[in-house]
């Protein structure tokens, strides 16, 4: 029973509308990594086998790291396909942080088995990403248990990612703040310079780099 006060949970009722409607394979999709200033975007994609029963699962913001870990196997368990792809700081200076995520949603789909009918996708965008039939959700992680499940997968990858960077340059803080901008992110930047994993075009990077100031090499 949920508690007053309580956030309502993702639910299957949007894929369970689908199938009714003739679809087989329905993919949720969501990334995790848009607005830090260093490392790359994650997008995953999830195809469930039928209505998963995973008691926890919600959107990845809600839940602490040790439950999104926790929960990884499950829906791995209960999924008939999932995918996972990494874009670089080189492909986000090139592309754009938006166009960067969109390709890396189009790897995701590619690589995908069997290939889904449908995609239900987390936010609102102009850009195509596939032909294939495709709802935009916004706040879709919230609403979706598929997108959720996409969305916890993205965000394990990234944070595992931005810990092994972490190991390479101690001085950021990026097993913690995972390259958002927090203060103390913000304060290395400015006291260690920019490493080749900071982007290099984000407003508290760019900065610096015109200072001449890329010095953590």
């Amino acid at each position: 029973m949920r508690m007053k006060g309580d956030k309502p949970k993702p639910t299957y009722s949007t894929e369970r509308w689908l199938q009714g409607q003739g679809y087989r394979f329905i993919a949720g999709i969501d990334e995790a990594g848009m607005s830090p200033l260093a490392g790359p975007v994650v997008s995953a994609a999830v195809i469930f086998k039928s209505h998963p029963m995973i008691k926890e699962l919600n959107d990845s913001k809600q839940l602490t790291s040790g439950q999104r870990e926790e929960l990884l196997p499950q829906i791995l368990d209960k999924c008939i396909s999932y995918s996972i792809n990494a874009i670089g700081v080189a492909y986000i200076e090139e592309l754009n942080i938006y166009h960067a995520n969109h390709f890396g949603m189009q790897k995701c789909i590619e690589k995908l088995d069997p290939q889904p009918d449908y995609l239900l996708i987390d936010g609102k965008t102009f850009h195509t990403v596939s032909d294939l039939p495709t709802t935009w959700i916004v706040k879709g992680d919230t609403k979706v248990i598929s997108i959720a499940a996409a969305s916890i997968l993205a965000k394990v990858t990234r944070d595992k990612i931005m810990c092994e960077l972490a190991e390479e340059y101690p001085e950021y803080g990026w097993q913690q703040n995972k390259g958002y901008p927090t203060k103390f992110h913000k304060e290395a930047i400015i006291k260690y310079g920019v490493t080749p994993h900071h982007r290099i075009n984000f407003k508290g990077v760019r900065e610096y780099i015109s200072n001449g100031n890329r010095t953590a090499m």
